[in-house]
């Protein structure tokens, strides 16, 4: 299973949404015209405009308010991410250079802040203040998760429910709004809204717990990072989690101490993967993975039978099968 055959359905709406995207970005000021050219030069897998014109197909039939609510949140997403390589100091994103790299930091943070505003303008101008509602509560709850991920992050304990708690607001949510924006733009029906919402945060937090197993488990050509990124920067997930509350008090203490200490060597990182593989971290968060996976799936139960909605359901399998 792959990306393109999800994406069938609505592939003439995703190609005429890039265009649509781009006039968006329109500006007399020299320095951000090149810039903006820049970020939106590498789309990526465009994931959250996907699942906005799915959801939208599901619920009913897709218009030009699907196309504002897309636009809503991948100028959210873009400025998310441009502002997250200037806390964490990245100097890559997506194969370029970051902006903050390529720049500074000044003009990253500007760059950001002019996309948020940028959204926030596009769905003014078109009355979708329904939207704004929406997408301003997961600004709050991102921004809630990153600062409670920091502040856990210090003494490397964290338990299982607050780990639950921070993909939730700092993943699931965002994707919980691209669902619920799509059958906002096409549905009156409250119940679709609701289904939709639901089945984006869970597909947000199998999606996280997918990226987390990668830190034990991937190739760094698949994925675009090494294993072990995650340990080296402090980042306590499901499988260290759930591999230290299975460990003896010495083993914890040994690994913790590692992980605390930081600027792990290769050998060391290797002994803590090996840990968490001992200790079925992994095959732990893979089960919570698929029981996030099986909720979304149910959650769609209330959609009539449509290409839209097989490709929610196979979007479902592929967060989890994926290998990137």
């Amino acid at each position: 299973m792959n990306l393109a055959e999800i994406t069938d359905p609505v592939l003439g709406h995703l190609e005429k949404f890039n265009s649509y995207f781009k006039g968006l970005l329109q500006t007399n000021v020299s320095l951000l015209t090149l810039i903006l050219k820049y970020v939106t030069s590498k789309k990526g897998k465009q994931l959250r405009p996907v699942l906005v014109f799915l959801s939208a197909q599901a619920s009913g039939a897709i218009n030009q308010r699907t196309y504002v609510g897309a636009a809503l949140v991948e100028l959210l997403h873009t400025a998310t991410l441009i502002h997250d390589d200037v806390v964490d100091e990245a100097s890559e994103r997506r194969g370029l250079a970051s902006i903050n790299s390529k720049w500074n930091n000044k003009i990253a943070v500007l760059i950001g802040d002019f996309l948020l505003s940028k959204g926030l303008i596009t769905a003014i101008d078109s009355n979708e203040h329904a939207f704004l509602g929406v997408t301003t509560k997961a600004v709050k709850r991102m921004s809630e998760g990153e600062l409670l991920s920091i502040d856990k992050s210090r003494s490397v304990n964290i338990e299982e429910e607050t780990y639950y708690k921070i993909i939730a607001d700092k993943t699931a949510s965002l994707l919980s709004t691209c669902c619920e924006i799509g059958a906002m733009s096409t549905s009156s029906n409250p119940d679709y809204h609701e289904a939709m919402r639901d089945y984006g945060e869970a597909i947000g937090m199998a999606f996280q717990i997918r990226d987390d197993i990668f830190d034990y488990t991937s190739r760094s050509t698949l994925i675009g990072k090494p294993v072990g990124n995650d340990l080296k920067e402090k980042k306590v997930t499901l499988p260290l989690i759930y591999a230290l509350n299975n460990s003896s008090a010495k083993e914890k203490a040994a690994i913790v101490k590692l992980i605390k200490r930081g600027k792990l060597k290769k050998v060391e990182l290797n002994t803590i993967i090996d840990f968490v593989k001992d200790k079925n971290g992994i095959e732990y968060s893979e089960k919570k993975a698929l029981s996030y996976v099986t909720h979304a799936k149910n959650c769609l139960g209330v959609f009539p039978e449509s290409p839209a909605k097989a490709s929610l359901l196979k979007f479902a399998d592929f967060v989890i099968t994926r290998e990137s």
